[in-house]
């Protein structure tokens, strides 16, 4: 958390999907045989930690933005998609570079058949956890998808802060046939939002929804009056870089930030951290996150997602 004045402090939120963070172990009761290392892409311990620390790079990474050099610090929070289990989250905070910051965890344990879920990293000086839980969301194709996580907690100045982790379903088989699916997260998110919305609760949801800005899942979440303070997020390095995903040659979000109004009315900014070390030239000469696997070949990457970074002024009189 970084200190402006003796009443002002900025609290750094980030959003990331990591991309298949899986340990190295067969889970007798979860599909994750394609991370071991019998598998076709031979996951093993050695890949396994360059994966975490190529993870802990990226989260330290948004510390430290060019034209935000007045405002360097350390995520207060992590919100993180695509990771497998416990194990992975005590590796990314205890066993990388982030184990100085003391970061301590919490996440969902959820029926998805891969055994992926949402966790949500924070610094306990920021941040006093109060309670935790994840939100069951049953789908209307009776498919098992992830839960929703979500905490309370008390941030410096004594305010309540209500966090949601979100990771929808994915377009398999088809956008318009899928929709159904996220629409049934959002609507699940939003029971939960209406739950705990006052009039001055400091709400904020964020991760990854599968859909991008105006689609019918993201539309609903706003019309529970939630703004999205990600909407319009591009590079810090190359604004050409609109959003977090490449995909068709083109540059869009799947990742959204969402926040209550008392929440979005403290927002200093909000962008993509396309920092050229997670990047890699295509085929086609063009610069686009790079990942842990081209196919079945190890590329020693990141993530296909590229970090999205909040900062809100905090009110500490």
């Amino acid at each position: 958390m970084h200190i402006l004045s003796l009443l002002l402090v900025i609290f750094t939120f980030v959003e990331l999907n990591c991309e298949n963070l899986f340990d190295t172990e067969k889970d007798s009761i979860k599909d994750d045989g394609e991370y071991t290392e019998e598998s076709l892409r031979h996951w093993n311990k050695r890949k396994y930690y360059e994966k975490i620390n190529n993870i802990g790079k990226e989260i330290i990474s948004c510390a430290s933005i060019p034209g935000f050099e007045k405002y360097e610090q350390m995520p207060d929070m992590v919100a993180l998609c695509e990771v497998e289990n416990d194990s992975v989250l005590v590796g990314l905070t205890r066993k990388t570079m982030l184990w100085s910051f003391h970061y301590e965890y919490v996440m969902t344990h959820s029926p998805d058949r891969r055994g992926i879920n949402t966790a949500l990293m924070y610094n306990p000086d920021a941040f006093k956890l109060l309670e935790s839980r994840g939100i069951r969301v049953n789908l209307p194709d009776n498919h098992p998808t992830r839960d929703i996580l979500y905490a309370k907690g008390v941030l410096v100045n004594l305010d309540t802060l209500h966090v949601f982790v979100v990771h929808s379903p994915s377009r398999r088989g088809g956008e318009r046939e899928t929709r159904k699916n996220r629409m049934a997260v959002a609507e699940r998110l939003c029971e939960q939002i209406d739950s705990v919305k006052r009039s001055n609760h400091l709400i904020i949801v964020a991760g990854d929804f599968n859909d991008y800005s105006g689609d019918a899942a993201l539309s609903y979440i706003e019309q529970h009056e939630m703004t999205e303070v990600s909407k319009g997020a591009v590079g810090v390095f190359d604004k050409k870089r609109k959003g977090t995903y490449y995909f068709n040659g083109e540059w869009n979000s799947l990742d959204h930030i969402f926040a209550s109004s008392g929440m979005a009315s403290l927002l200093q900014g909000c962008y993509v951290n396309d920092n050229p070390v997670f990047l890699e030239r295509n085929n086609f000469g063009e610069m686009i996150p790079r990942r842990s696997y081209k196919g079945y070949r190890y590329n020693h990457g990141f993530s296909d997602h590229l970090p999205l970074v909040a900062r809100f002024y905090i009110d500490v009189m």
